[in-house]
């Protein structure tokens, strides 16, 4: 990576700090991303695939249409906000919107019979989740631009991802309590099993209600700095074409996107394979006993991930955030390399730490992909003249979910090709072997290809002060 040259970011003003409650509620606007596009996928495998027999294969397949939908919607979101001028801003109206509208329809995402044939629930499914995500797009694209755009701040914008992936560990748990809550003794039908459904129709009207609180705090409480700025400039409408095109054609951009891609494509691939792990591995397919310790798995990931945050933020102030992101990575690799011994049904609380090294570093990566986003942005506005937050998080969603969208597609065949059988409360050894050797070798062949597309990206400290000085002698301070 070639250093720039130049004056290193200076501390940042009072006018440039955001204060405390804004931090804060802008972090638990978290709570709406990941439940919005994360708690169904890891709620959709013991309903429909475990509960209702449904195929891993149409299973996967299901939550890849998901995400290709998703890929539609967020352009489309991202543009529109860019484009909006109203007296409560860019952003906010369609957060609130957004978030009402999701905390209401996710109860129905489970509103399917006990009868229906394989074809049926599949094509619910698909409609309904297609539905649901492409609302959490009027949330989610307002809401991840308007983080962009909190702060003109080199260390700060660290700072404000660092809140967020500290609050976003939260409503993360509520991922692994999903299969805890759907399987307690409340729900047991007449023959002593556990009614899944039953239980992910209660757990769904709880969590609605709390994506709508949350909308609301986030809309009435964090403030849109630059949109002073847009509307007084006069700034010209972003294209569709700006949105996704255009975006493209800024080299950090695309740099940051590879290393994403790749982080995540690998991640997603393997993202069922921890629970079944846990279940038929370590648990012996015993399904109460491992949503147990799925959840206790949980609370070791937001423990973990919360420790993981002031460390990385720690040596992206003192060494930059590329060097901070190499150690990340490099970190990760042997974190996913360890998880062949830390899942053992022998010494079941190893599986504790499987889970928080994982979120130790996903909590890492995505605090300083959110903060290097935000340079880029600066670089592009440099080389354009525009403020494009809506248009560059659509675009790196747009890409970023396409390729998830086939990461959560493979990671059906994946299981598949493992020769998992759902109606076996006992899985084979060799069915087992495959489960535990993916989820070890398939995230640390993305994270190798990362660290590469990552020593293509120089936005130093000193590049980004100079960005910064070129831009307020431009326009001026925001």
């Amino acid at each position: 990576m070639t250093e720039s040259t130049g004056p290193s970011p200076a501390s940042a003003t009072p006018s440039e700090r955001l204060p405390l409650k804004q931090k804060l509620a802008y972090g638990m606007g978290a709570t709406n991303d990941v439940w919005g596009n994360w708690l169904y996928p890891s709620m959709v495998w013991p309903v429909f695939n475990i509960y209702l027999l449904v195929s891993p294969s149409l299973v996967s397949l299901v939550l890849m249409v998901n995400r290709l939908v998703d890929a539609l919607s967020d352009p489309f979101f991202g543009w529109l906000s860019d484009n909006t001028r109203t007296r409560w801003g860019r952003r906010r109206p369609y957060i609130l919107i957004g978030s009402i509208g999701a905390g209401l329809f996710f109860p129905l995402l489970f509103l399917v019979g006990r009868d229906w044939s394989e074809t049926a629930y599949v094509w619910y499914m698909i409609i309904s989740s297609g539905v649901f995500i492409t609302i959490v797009s009027c949330f989610n694209m307002p809401y991840q631009s308007l983080g962009a755009e909190l702060t003109p701040d080199y260390h700060e914008r660290t700072s404000v991802y660092s809140w967020r992936t500290v609050l976003q560990k939260i409503p993360e748990v509520a991922m692994f309590f999903a299969a805890a809550f759907v399987t307690l003794k409340i729900w047991n039908g007449a023959d002593g099993k556990p009614d899944i459904l039953k239980g992910a129709q209660v757990y769904a009207v709880l969590i609605g209600v709390v994506m709508i609180l949350v909308g609301v705090l986030v809309a009435l409480l964090v403030k849109e700095r630059y949109y002073d700025r847009v509307v007084s400039g006069k700034q010209d409408r972003v294209s569709m074409a700006d949105t996704i095109w255009k975006s493209l054609k800024c080299r950090p951009f695309r740099v940051q996107l590879a290393m994403a891609l790749a982080y995540g494509l690998g991640t997603s691939m393997v993202g069922s394979l921890g629970y079944y792990a846990t279940v038929y591995y370590v648990c012996g397919g015993d399904v109460t006993l491992g949503s147990k310790w799925n959840f206790a798995m949980g609370l070791a990931n937001m423990a973990f991930a919360v420790a993981g945050v002031p460390v990385f933020a720690l040596i992206a102030r003192q060494a930059g955030k590329h060097r901070a992101m190499r150690i990340v990575q490099i970190t990760a690799v042997a974190v996913f390399l360890s998880t062949w011994f830390l899942y053992h049904p022998d010494i079941r609380w190893l599986q504790l730490l499987a889970s928080g090294g994982i979120a130790f570093t996903m909590a890492g990566f995505w605090m300083l992909y959110g903060s290097m986003l935000a340079d880029v942005i600066d670089y592009d506005e440099l080389e354009s003249g525009k403020r494009r937050e809506g248009a560059f998080n659509a675009c790196g969603s747009w890409i970023m979910k396409v390729g998830m969208a086939l990461g959560i597609g493979g990671s059906g065949v994946v299981l598949e090709a493992t020769g998992f059988n759902a109606e076996l409360g006992v899985q084979s050894e060799h069915t087992l072997t495959l489960i535990r050797f993916f989820l070890s070798a398939i995230p640390v062949a993305g994270l190798l290809v990362a660290l590469v597309a990552l020593s293509f990206l120089d936005l130093t400290p000193q590049k980004m002060a100079d960005i910064r000085r070129q831009l307020e002698e431009r326009r001026g301070q925001v």
